[in-house]
């Protein structure tokens, strides 16, 4: 069975996040190390994705700045997002070429592999036809956007676990103006590594990879 290696980074700056996704995907894409999937918490941070319309970003970047909140544009899919405190944001560093040579399938399957996650902890989650991400009813729970560069993959999810949802007025999220929600919100209180432990067994399941941890360390102080 293939290797994934999860990376629980904790608290990154989402450039910093970037950075780092670019060097491993070049190094993945080399062969020097086997799929990897990072996981980190984002300072509060909006971002804007190739496709991202700028009328779905509601307040300027010095209002948001007042309130504590960067904005990036970066290379994935999709349209506009909020990450911050209370997300568990994973970024899967995979080659296709050994799973599927098949974008919307891996898309699909990302989404899997936080429904699954989710039933973990006695949320019933899904799909909505047509709108990429995960789904409690209306409410949505997970966002997705990914990058794909000769079948390598950056980028990936944010679950809102305990997120403050608050901050999405900022934004009309992915273009939407569908709801969100958190596990909190639908009420389910949990630790944050537990929701990493059942979506690191997910997503194993899901790409039929052995997980293997690896150290790693928050690189600044955690603030709300």
């Amino acid at each position: 069975m293939p290797k994934c290696v999860i990376r629980n980074l904790g608290w990154v700056g989402y450039q910093e996040a970037f950075d780092l996704q670019r060097e491993m995907v070049a190094q993945r894409r080399a062969g020097a190390i086997p799929d990897q999937l990072l996981i980190v918490e984002h300072p509060h941070v909006v971002t804007i994705g190739r496709n991202g319309r700028q009328e779905n970003v509601l307040a300027s970047v010095e209002a948001m700045a007042r309130a504590g909140v960067t904005v990036h544009h970066t290379d994935r899919g999709g349209d506009v997002t909020y990450h911050g405190p209370g997300q568990v944001v994973g970024y899967p560093i995979v080659d296709l070429r050994e799973w599927k040579r098949d974008v919307v399938a891996y898309v699909r399957a990302l989404e899997q592999v936080i429904m699954d996650a989710l039933a973990d902890f006695g949320i019933a989650a899904g799909r909505i036809p047509g709108l990429t991400g995960v789904w409690t009813g209306e409410r949505k729970i997970a966002a997705i956007g990914v990058h794909i560069s000769r079948w390598v993959t950056s980028h990936g999810f944010a679950l809102n676990v305990s997120t403050d949802l608050s901050y999405f007025r900022y934004i009309v999220p992915c273009g939407l103006t569908k709801p969100v929600t958190s596990m909190e919100a639908e009420g389910v209180a949990c630790a944050r590594d537990e929701v990493v432990a059942a979506l690191a067994r997910s997503f194993g399941r899901v790409f039929n990879r052995e997980i293997e941890s690896a150290a790693g360390a928050a690189t600044e102080e955690r603030v709300a």
